[in-house]
């Protein structure tokens, strides 16, 4: 497997897969079977990048061959001049009510750790 093209999306994948491991070793899982997280397009994170990145992160983890899904969320703004709740493009953060300006930034931004999920421990039979 080829080194991923941005350390950044590898240091966060290996970041998660520590979360996730914590999440497995306070449930005695043995393995992992699937991360989901959830991006916001201003987060800085290249979801591309990500997935390409995540099958190095984790090998030799409990979370190898585990499956990553990646949700992705919307800009959401807030207007303080007319109290807008709204979704907004990435280049254009104005209010589409009034064309206020200075909103602000209530989502979009994110990088979330929805839920693991987690094999089941082996249970050995009782004597």
């Amino acid at each position: 497997m080829r080194e991923p093209r941005n350390v950044h999306e590898l240091s966060l994948c290996r970041s998660l897969i520590r979360q996730a491991t914590r999440v497995a070793a306070a449930h005695g899982a043995p393995s992992i079977r699937r991360i989901r997280v959830r991006i916001g397009p201003l987060s800085g994170v290249e979801v591309a990048l990500m997935r390409e990145a995540f099958p190095l992160a984790s090998r030799d983890t409990p979370a190898e061959g585990a499956r990553l899904e990646i949700a992705t969320s919307p800009v959401r703004i807030h207007c303080p001049r007319c109290g807008e709740e709204a979704e907004a493009r990435v280049n254009d953060l104005t209010c589409p009510r009034c064309g206020h300006w200075q909103t602000r930034l209530t989502g979009g931004d994110e990088l979330l750790l929805i839920s693991v999920d987690l094999a089941a421990p082996h249970l050995q039979p009782s004597p």
